[in-house]
């Protein structure tokens, strides 16, 4: 190709580019600046030979819901159809029958392949809540590699060594503490790293702890003489504990399909510091916008509780509509601001003998009353003063109640005690 690009071209390359890269993420600098490149290529290309290119997301169907962390790559996937190129979402019917390895310290466990299509249809219309569904490519890696002989996997297997996976951090600090590494888990990088040759991928997206699994793909596509797919990684979105992954495992997340009420409320709990990673990933509002959020926060004149009043109303608001936002802001500040009881509560019946009062082990009754997953739990809920009994926090184990007590458990959890048989 010749070096003369036109002037119109090149400066649409530059506008698509940065575009593109605006909130990505990379584990070192060295990658960065080679996809960075590898992209500026791709986009004149794809511009002086009228080619869309292909970029594809995968996702694995191992749970029914998809949260607002996955929306981080959807949008970025979303962008890339606004910008006329071809958008693929890839359902990983088989690869979610291994599950990936990325970022776990542990086995994940293998999913059933009735429960992975059952998933796979409701996070394809949840995706479609983002994604044009006309202008979009929807794959199942069945298609391929449910074809494949053991002899195809063994070809595949021989382009990487067994060093390469012992040094992934996952299987390396896993192998270092004594624990099992699996040989089907070394599978799943080879199957993604298959998806891009099999999808003839000029893109993918991914979060940053899907690198190695991308990479393989890249690894793959020029042993099968094609051009090595560009990376496009962007940041994991913590959960609203503001530590740890989002993740439904650890019950941090919020869902894009949960109720207004749900979202507003768990929205508002986030700590402070994460407040603008929420709305640079989290939201659909505008990259400028957040940039005056972040800056209106550092200066003082933007308080926390307001930034996630308006964090919160976004959010329910992109899945739900205006109406359902405001309606969520006023139960919540009836709920939480004011201290009122909502109005609808669950009952919570234990036996009186005849008393108006009862002494009761409180973790064995939120336990009980489904609370607290574990009496475990339930202690340290009670000893980190987590339990309000009529709005008063209560430490001790063993506490007496009366009927009609109100119980709260956090912030999200009330319960009525009523008397029951």
């Amino acid at each position: 190709m010749s070096q003369q690009v036109p002037t119109e071209i090149a400066a649409e390359v530059e506008r698509q580019h940065a575009l593109i890269m605006r909130g990505t993420a990379y584990g070192d600098e060295g990658t960065r600046r080679v996809m960075d490149r590898e992209l500026r290529a791709r986009l004149t290309e794809s511009l002086i030979e009228d080619r869309p290119l292909r970029v594809y997301l995968g996702v694995d169907p191992t749970s029914p819901d998809l949260h607002i962390g996955h929306c981080v790559t959807l949008r970025k996937l979303a962008l890339f159809q606004q910008l006329g190129h071809q958008s693929i979402l890839l359902i990983g019917d088989f690869t979610g029958l291994v599950g990936d390895p990325s970022d776990k310290d542990s086995l994940r466990p293998m999913q059933a392949a009735e429960i992975l299509n059952r998933n796979a249809e409701t996070y394809q219309d949840q995706a479609f809540k983002l994604l044009d569904p006309d202008r979009t490519e929807v794959r199942r890696n069945s298609e391929w590699l449910g074809e494949m002989s053991f002899g195809d996997v063994i070809h595949l297997a021989s382009n990487f060594t067994v060093q390469q996976f012992r040094e992934r951090d996952t299987f390396k600090n896993r192998l270092d503490g004594g624990q099992p590494v699996y040989v089907h888990e070394f599978m799943y990088g080879l199957m993604q790293g298959y998806d891009a040759v099999a999808l003839e991928a000029d893109i993918q997206l991914g979060g940053t702890e899907q690198t190695f699994n991308i990479m393989c793909g890249r690894t793959l596509q020029e042993r099968q003489e094609q051009s090595p797919q560009v990376a496009i990684l962007t940041p994991i979105l913590v959960g609203t504990d503001g530590t740890l992954r989002m993740s439904k495992s650890t019950g941090n997340y919020i869902g894009m399909d949960e109720p207004p009420n749900t979202q507003y409320g768990k929205a508002m709990s986030i700590p402070d510091d994460v407040i603008v990673r929420f709305f640079d990933y989290g939201t659909n509002i505008p990259d400028d916008e957040v940039d005056q959020i972040e800056a209106d926060l550092n200066s003082g004149t933007f308080k926390p509780m307001d930034a996630k009043r308006r964090l919160a109303r976004s959010i329910v608001a992109e899945w739900h509509g205006d109406d359902a936002a405001q309606a969520a802001e006023e139960q919540w500040t009836r709920t939480f601001s004011q201290r009122t009881v909502p109005d609808d509560i669950p009952e919570a019946p234990i036996e009186f003998a005849g008393a108006d009062t009862v002494e009761v082990a409180l973790p064995l009754l939120l336990h009980d009353i489904g609370a607290a997953a574990s009496r475990a739990e339930a202690k340290r809920l009670v000893s980190q003063g987590a339990v309000r009994i009529d709005d008063e926090v209560v430490k001790e184990q063993s506490t007496e109640l009366r009927n009609g007590a109100v119980l709260r458990v956090g912030r999200r959890k009330w319960y009525r005690i009523v008397r029951g048989k």
